[in-house]
């Protein structure tokens, strides 16, 4: 008896719709996700149970190192030039467009005022290698105001609104994290939020 034999015949499947979901899919990503900005230094955040989430606007984040060094700014990069115009008018500094440039390129405040000038005067790769090595100082000068307490006063007078958020190492020293409230508390900076990372295991126990 002879075999019947089954026509193939080719399946043809139209990619079109897939693709435009695809393609409006990664729009909306794309115009939706918030990008981080990368941090002067590597700091790994202590774990807690809370779930209390960090404002994404008008913050100002508080680094702290293990080794005690502060620096702090804020995502919005206009509030940042209008704390640098603030700050370098009180010190009587003056930077060229190219040490702005970079100021409004960098991630955090982190020189001392008498060496921000020569920070912001290097290439981009050699910033990121320097600012690690500096910090603002938490001494008062003269008698008055720390350099931090002085960027805590201006982005509170840039923006009153503004929100303190504390983001130290697990292995931060507490007399680093004690001196940084009681500079903050001395100017009645007392609400303020520490950065943590949520410990899921210890929530589910």
């Amino acid at each position: 008896m002879a075999k019947i034999k089954i026509q193939k015949k080719d399946i043809w499947i139209d990619m079109t719709p897939m693709s435009d979901v695809m393609t409006l899919l990664l729009c909306f990503f794309m115009l939706t996700s918030t990008f981080l900005t990368p941090e002067p230094v590597s700091v790994t955040a202590p774990n807690s149970v809370s779930e209390l989430k960090i404002p994404e606007q008008d913050v100002l984040n508080v680094l702290v190192t293990p080794e005690g060094r502060v620096y702090c700014g804020t995502e919005n990069k206009n509030n940042m030039q209008a704390m640098l115009d603030a700050m370098t008018d009180k010190f009587g500094l003056q930077l060229n467009p190219t040490q702005v440039k970079h100021f409004r390129e960098d991630a955090m405040v982190g020189a001392p005022m008498d060496k921000l000038s020569a920070y912001l005067s290097l290439e981009p790769d050699k910033m990121s290698e320097a600012i690690q090595k500096l910090g603002l100082p938490l001494d008062s000068i003269k008698g008055g105001k720390s350099e931090f307490q002085e960027w805590v006063a201006t982005a509170r007078e840039v923006n009153p609104d503004i929100k303190i958020a504390i983001k130290c190492d697990s292995k931060t020293p507490y007399a680093s994290i004690k001196k940084l409230m009681s500079e903050l508390q001395d100017m009645s900076e007392n609400r303020f939020q520490l950065i943590t990372n949520l410990d899921v295991k210890r929530l589910n126990d």
